[in-house]
């Protein structure tokens, strides 16, 4: 995890999940809604950002390579290299279609992003 001068490394995941999410021009893209980590090695592949609709409707789930995400104190929640438009073509799921996290799965989430 990315963090601007934080008391501490760790954070539990529950803090983590509704923290919003703004691109580099400030603009509310989401909040995260979930962590996809790796079961052997604990680490945090992706956040997954829930993004569109209105109230919680409607929305849909993108999963952004962990390593996007920079956490900014000021704003109190992450910043990733992002606009709007980028995230239109994204790989993305409804919250009843969770896809299966295959290696496969992760390499198209990464290529998209450029990593």
């Amino acid at each position: 995890m990315n963090t601007s001068t934080t008391s501490s490394n760790v954070i539990s995941s529950d803090k983590v999940e509704g923290t919003s999410v703004y691109n580099h021009a400030g603009d509310k893209l989401g909040s995260i809604d979930d962590l996809m980590i790796d079961k052997l090695s604990g680490r945090v592949h992706y956040a997954v950002l829930e993004f569109g609709g209105f109230l919680g409707i409607g929305t849909d789930r993108y999963p952004l390579p962990w390593h996007l995400l920079t956490y900014d104190v000021a704003k109190e929640g992450y910043v990733v290299p992002l606009d709007k438009d980028r995230l239109k073509d994204a790989p993305k799921y409804s919250k009843d279609m969770t896809p299966t996290y295959t290696h496969e799965y992760g390499e198209r989430v990464t290529a998209y992003y450029g990593g």
